[in-house]
């Protein structure tokens, strides 16, 4: 596996002050999704972010602004039917558990299920508001479905993702496109021997990549960093430049 699965590391971290600027709407009718659009000139590309499994909230939707603010209309759909795990939280299932059956037992959250939620997306982008190519975000747990959609013919043109998880060697093997990957020093789920794993599996897909590697952060910094860190808000702010450079130089 290119990345573990999700574990207790991915639900800690610490919210971030601002106040989100976006507008939510219901994404086919039933999906709870935040679009963020440029004040100024935009980009003919979008982008599609792809949340951790702290779904849509303060973090993601300033992220998504932050985007936006860089000229992409950015859309964050909820993968979750508003069963997120709440920061720092803790569930009355274990997270395994969560991902397989939901926190009511009868939700999952697995790929059988965030699959359609990604298409109707990119549909959305591609085929309502005209965008030709999709850039695509994944922090944490939106990783897996940058790399899936990044296949032959699954709609997204370009991928980034920082400290990815559940990430299997067969889907990274089977991108057709950029993808660009944050990464952190200390990660129970990226590790130093899955990282070069992947690089190893990136060379052979003949495609551009890159893998930034951060000192002093650990699994969740991009997202959930502590920005009162030295390290952790240097870390933050480079993946993220790390992430619009990407997508200005493979997206235009």
């Amino acid at each position: 596996m290119a990345s573990h699965p999700p574990s207790d590391c991915c639900t800690v971290g610490v919210k971030h002050e601002g106040e989100p600027t976006g507008t939510t709407f219901k994404l086919a009718d039933n999906i709870e999704t935040y679009v963020a659009e440029p004040k100024g000139k935009q980009k003919d590309a979008a982008i599609l972010f792809i949340t951790d499994v702290l779904g849509v909230w303060q973090n993601s939707q300033l992220m998504a602004d932050q985007f936006a603010a860089n000229g992409y209309y950015t859309l964050l759909p909820d993968l979750f039917d508003g069963d997120p795990i709440p920061l720092n939280g803790s569930l009355a299932v274990g997270l395994m558990e969560w991902l397989k059956n939901g926190s009511d037992g009868k939700h999952p959250h697995t790929s059988a299920s965030v699959d359609p939620i990604v298409e109707k997306a990119l549909k959305y982008l591609k085929e309502e508001k005209g965008f030709k190519k999709v850039g695509a975000v994944g922090y944490c747990f939106g990783g897996k479905y940058v790399a899936r959609f990044l296949a032959e013919g699954k709609g997204i043109d370009v991928g980034y993702t920082a400290h990815p998880s559940f990430v299997t060697d067969e889907e990274l093997a089977a991108i057709t496109g950029p993808f660009s990957i944050s990464a952190a020093e200390t990660d129970t789920i990226f590790t130093t021997e899955l990282r070069h794993k992947s690089e190893a599996i990136l060379i052979g897909t003949k495609q551009p990549f890159q893998i930034n590697l951060f000192s002093g952060v650990s699994h969740g910094f991009a997202m959930r960093g502590d920005l009162s860190v030295k390290s952790e808000k240097f870390g933050r702010e480079q993946a993220f430049l790390q992430a619009v450079a990407w997508f200005n130089e493979h997206l235009s």
